[in-house]
């Protein structure tokens, strides 16, 4: 028996809801640099193609492809479309997110479509994507949460900028912690493995958040900073990999120790 832990997606056929923001780009090198197979999926695949194309120019396997998570049947059609195209599917990483609430004076409207996309839509692609690898012979699926999931808001980082967090979010991936647990005792048996990644807060080089938020960020973590995107990867690649086989059911915080203080 071999026990060095294989870190390698080489071979797995890996589907991605949600690529075409700062971490979801950064989730799609990463996935792809280390061999899988994978198929990015978002409401606009025409947005997703171009780093597609860029990728395979580089030499790995990344296709586009359409999807509307507040549809069902767009879902279905997708698991069949990659089922057909290639066999199988070996992982799920669920990223998408939709942010139509802005504060918490936003008309309840706000509210319910936000659960379109970030809770039912969640749901129904875990599910559908679930079984399938259920009945291939099983998986992983990796949900990407956030450390909010985890903590009440500090309203001290947001001081005097026009930065803040809608109460959904917290709601959400709060909500997306506990579920994966229940997914994982759901799926376990069926070799099925489902876990949760919470990031901390990212630095965005394309849109910096305000220079009094970064300072005050910096000072409740450790490590003195926000994450760069791509140190988010690393914990995706490792959960979708055969050196995680013993875990299911976890959240994996990456938040370089925010939380931890």
């Amino acid at each position: 028996m071999n026990s060095t832990p294989n870190f390698s997606l080489t071979g797995k056929v890996i589907v991605q809801s949600g690529g075409s923001g700062l971490l979801g780009r950064a989730l799609v090198s990463g996935i792809a640099a280390s061999g899988a197979t994978l198929v990015v999926a978002s409401r606009d695949a025409a947005k997703l193609e171009a780093q597609a194309a860029a990728e395979r120019a580089a030499g790995r396997k990344v296709h586009a492809e359409p999807v509307d998570l507040g549809r069902e049947d767009s879902i279905h059609a997708l698991r069949d479309r990659v089922l057909a195209a290639h066999g199988r599917i070996d992982g799920l990483v669920f990223n998408a997110v939709s942010r139509p609430m802005k504060s918490m004076a936003d008309d309840l409207s706000a509210w319910k479509s936000s659960m379109d996309t970030n809770a039912t839509g969640f749901f129904a692609i875990v599910r559908a994507l679930g079984d399938a690898m259920a009945k291939g012979g099983g998986g992983s699926i990796v949900n990407i949460a956030s450390m909010q999931g985890m903590i009440g808001m500090n309203p001290w980082l947001y001081e005097g900028t026009t930065m803040t967090i809608p109460p959904d979010y917290f709601f959400h991936k709060g909500g997306m912690i506990n579920l994966t647990r229940y997914l994982a005792s759901h799926y376990g048996l069926q070799k099925v493995r489902v876990n949760v990644v919470s990031p901390g807060g990212i630095y965005n080089p394309e849109r910096p958040q305000a220079p009094a938020f970064l300072e005050r960020y910096g000072k409740m973590t450790m490590l003195g900073r926000m994450a760069d995107a791509a140190e988010i990867g690393g914990a995706v690649v490792f959960l979708l990999s055969d050196a995680s086989t013993y875990i299911t059911g976890a959240n994996l915080v990456v938040d370089g120790g925010y939380t931890a203080k």
